[in-house]
């Protein structure tokens, strides 16, 4: 049986260090099939530039997205094509076979509308896979 991939948006990994979420146990707890973790590289594009120039709580959350992206080997999916935006590269990579992990509301609607399921944040506390 393939893995499901779990791509994870950028303000998702935001989670861990805004609202002390630890977001891998999470979706290792409510996944019930063989997954495996990735991003787009726009993500961790986007993830610089928010330690680049964003204020310090979102500053100190970036920082911690791309330690924790790191330890846990997060693999990188989609391909950059020119000017697309990460969501953009996210609903390029997700199909019937992709949790889509984020809060954002319009790229939930995009990936659902190919197949893929998503993933959210519950009162600041736990993941839940949304219906």
């Amino acid at each position: 049986m393939d893995k499901k991939k779990v791509i994870i948006d950028t303000n998702f990994l935001l989670i861990p260090g805004q609202f002390k979420v630890d977001i891998f146990s999470e979706i290792a707890r409510i996944m019930d099939e063989p997954f495996e973790m990735c991003v787009v590289e726009k993500t961790m594009d986007e993830l610089q530039r928010i330690v680049i120039s964003a204020g310090e709580r979102d500053k100190f959350a970036a920082k911690l997205a791309i330690v924790l992206a790191g330890q846990k080997s997060l693999k990188r999916v989609g391909v950059s094509r020119g000017r697309e935006s990460a969501d953009d590269d996210i609903v390029s990579a997700s199909d019937e076979n992709t949790y889509v992990a984020t809060q954002d509301a319009i790229l939930r609607r995009r990936v659902r509308e190919k197949g893929a399921k998503v993933i959210g944040l519950r009162q600041k506390k736990y993941l839940a896979v949304m219906g």
